[in-house]
């Protein structure tokens, strides 16, 4: 099997069972393009209406991605870090480009701590329905455009067994590097897809069965341990400050909320998305220690 370089297409060479190594030195080598200029807004490579690519950064994100199905192009890191990750590139058709901190430094555009990068294509989204098809709890989100709070919360629901994160208006790029950063590369295994009409495409998840709860703060809205446990829910959440608006609301089955102490009327939004994802669903598969020691 072959497969050229980025920024060099016309080339080609064979790749053995684990992803080639090459040795860089130049900084204007084009075959490291994918991970130029990360720090320029215009040009980074990671943005929708650029070249779109998925960008992971760090040792165990890169690892996450590389077990994902988005289609590896190359990686880049020091040595070190490019061996710690050699179990993990077997069989993977992309280059592994290893050079110097400083070389990497001057093409990425800032000195990167973790040491590696990795780009790959975005996928296309699955359909919305076939999301939900085999589904127990989604988490649908409205105006989250913060990519911190994006990115943790779909590191939540990889945590608390969340299958799916359908996105309404409003909402940031989870594939944008800072969430994928953030959420430890869970936003590359957590399945997710637009959910159009808005809030009418709600009707959709009724119609699968899913008890469909709003979350917010508001007088009167029912607490999470008072509900009743039901086969399937989907949890929408709302932006940091004003939270779901009153479409959406209406839109649900029931307003819920978390209690909390006299003073306090809110939290982060992937804070309280934690919360309302071990209340609804609180027995998830494996060890109980294993995230946390992942990561």
């Amino acid at each position: 099997m072959t497969r050229a370089p980025p920024g060099d297409r016309g080339a080609a060479w064979e790749t053995a069972a684990v992803a080639q190594v090459i040795e860089v030195d130049d900084p204007a080598d084009p075959r490291l393009d994918d991970f130029r200029d990360l720090s320029t807004a215009d040009r980074r490579p990671d943005r929708p209406g650029g070249r779109g690519l998925v960008v992971a950064e760090g040792v165990v994100v890169v690892r996450r991605l590389l077990a994902s199905a988005y289609p590896v192009r190359a990686l880049l890191g020091v040595r070190r870090r490019v061996e710690a990750l050699a179990d993990d590139l077997t069989g993977v058709d992309a280059p592994a480009y290893v050079t110097t901190a400083e070389v990497m430094a001057e093409v990425v555009g800032f000195h990167l701590n973790r040491g590696v990068l990795a780009t790959a294509d975005r996928a296309a989204p699955p359909d919305p329905a076939a999301l939900v098809a085999g589904a127990r709890a989604v988490a649908v989100l409205e105006g989250v455009g913060d990519h911190e709070n994006l990115g943790s919360i779909f590191r939540n629901a990889a945590a608390l067994g969340v299958d799916a994160v359908l996105l309404g208006p409003g909402c940031s790029d989870p594939l944008y590097r800072r969430s994928v950063r953030v959420s430890m590369g869970h936003v590359l295994a957590v399945p997710f897809a637009p959910l159009e009409p808005w809030p009418d495409g709600l009707e959709r998840l009724r119609d699968n069965g899913f008890r469909v709860l709003a979350l917010t703060p508001r007088a009167g809205s029912t607490p999470l341990a008072a509900l009743p446990p039901a086969p399937r829910t989907a949890l929408l959440l709302g932006s940091e400050g004003p939270g779901l608006t009153d479409e959406a609301i209406a839109a649900a089955d029931a307003a819920v909320a978390i209690p909390m102490s006299r003073g306090v009327d809110s939290l982060n939004v992937a804070t309280a998305a934690a919360v309302a994802f071990y209340a609804l669903h609180p027995h998830t598969e494996g060890d109980p220690g294993a995230t946390a020691r992942r990561g």
